[in-house]
């Protein structure tokens, strides 16, 4: 089974040249338990959690027998690669592949520890990593609208929908007017357009208007 980190689509790779002995990715959902007073405990089930895994070995000053392959990095270089990468602020991609389990994840480096023992200046080390998901910002924006709108309401004005005609009563100007039936006092000029009015200020009362 080979273990590949890699790093800006492929621009940096790392061959892990002992593999661990064993690894788990650990998944699951974000179920919720709720306690309903005639029923009892239900549990409603929710969207898949992040993946998760844990990798255990060491990078070797020299080939021991367990390593995969020749010319591997010296045990520095590797750790100064996946700091590096860490510190970037960017995912990096797991790669397992075997005979029966292939993985191939964008993930997150979430912690990095590593040390020496005494002896051979080989470095141990242990890698947690969890999935990192590209995000749709434009489609996630119109979703998290779509659900502000839900809850608070659309704040927008909106234009109301007029009656076909209005009789001016005492005390009514064009402005008043506009307000009412449009919900716009901007349509004023559409009201002295539509009946012929040239001074704002005649409107007598019993004055039927073209809305």
């Amino acid at each position: 089974m080979e273990f590949w980190l890699s790093f800006n689509n492929g621009e940096e790779k790392l061959r892990l040249p002992v593999p661990p002995s064993s690894f788990e990715m650990q998944t699951g959902s974000t179920n919720t338990t709720v306690n309903l007073n005639d029923v009892g405990e239900i549990n409603l089930i929710g969207k898949r959690r992040l993946k998760a895994i844990s990798l255990a070995s060491y990078f070797p000053i020299q080939d021991d027998g367990l390593c995969q392959y020749r010319d591997f990095p010296k045990p520095q270089k590797c750790v100064e690669m996946i700091e590096k990468w860490r510190d970037s602020g960017r995912p990096i991609r797991l790669i397992i592949t075997g005979d029966s389990l292939t993985i191939n994840e964008a993930m997150a480096i979430e912690s990095f520890n590593y040390s020496q023992k005494h002896g051979p200046q080989d470095i141990y080390y242990s890698l947690e990593l969890k999935e990192y998901r590209f995000l749709n910002f434009k489609a996630t924006e119109s979703a998290s609208n779509a659900l502000l709108k839900k809850i608070v309401g659309d704040t927008r004005p909106t234009e109301k929908e007029p009656n076909k005609t209005y009789t001016v009563r005492a005390g009514d100007t064009l402005l008043t007017i506009a307000k009412s039936q449009y919900g716009d006092t901007s349509k004023k000029d559409k009201l002295m357009e539509k009946n012929g009015i040239v001074d704002e200020n005649q409107l007598p009362p019993g004055k039927v208007l073209v809305l």
